[in-house]
């Protein structure tokens, strides 16, 4: 197993006893073809400046399968209704699942629900626990938030519905939910 970052700084940033990891981009795998089994990519298609190169590119270098969690632009979890900016960002950034299938040829496609004590922290893990969106130092992990200018607004409004009960009102029915369908997808190539 090997890691591709294309940040030297997150790979100095990587803990002891993770895989090693290489410097390189997805649009330029800097390995010979075939030279995994299987290949995955996590969360990471809409900061590819070339996704559909990025994708010839993982399969180049798999054997077998390629394995893309990703998420569906279609999907409007929760927090788009404070955000709608995050709509707008993911049908921009985030090639449609349809999409995906043209460049991968037969994939099946598996939602991949986030459970509710998710301490991973991107975009839609907190979900059950809305007054994590308020705190800007959780915030702060996810890219999505840096790129809308007008975030400041909808987490305003999240933190006054929170505190008067509309939040809880539309949408305290999660509460008691274990996992939630934020939209992400694993897709996985049948070739």
């Amino acid at each position: 197993m090997v890691a591709l970052e294309p940040s030297a700084e997150m790979i100095r940033q990587r803990p002891a006893g993770a895989a090693p990891a290489v410097q390189g981009s997805a649009g330029n795998i800097p390995f010979s073809d075939q030279s995994f089994d299987a290949v995955m990519a996590v969360l990471t298609i809409h900061h590819w400046p070339d996704q559909q190169q990025g994708i010839r590119e993982l399969c180049r270098v798999a054997r077998e399968r390629v394995v893309l969690l990703t998420f569906d632009p279609a999907a409007r979890p929760w927090l788009t209704d404070y955000l709608p900016e995050l709509a707008t960002l993911d049908e921009a950034a985030m090639p449609s699942l349809e999409v995906l299938a043209d460049w991968l040829g037969p994939v099946s496609v598996e939602p991949v629900l986030v459970p509710h004590d998710c301490t991973d922290g991107f975009l839609y893990a907190y979900w059950r626990r809305p007054a994590a969106y308020v705190d800007t130092r959780i915030r702060k992990g996810s890219s999505s938030f840096w790129k809308i200018e007008q975030a400041e607004a909808g987490f305003v409004r999240l933190a006054e519905d929170l505190a008067n009960g509309a939040w809880e009102q539309r949408y305290g029915a999660l509460l008691t939910e274990d996992s939630y369908d934020a939209g992400y997808r694993l897709v996985v190539s049948l070739r």
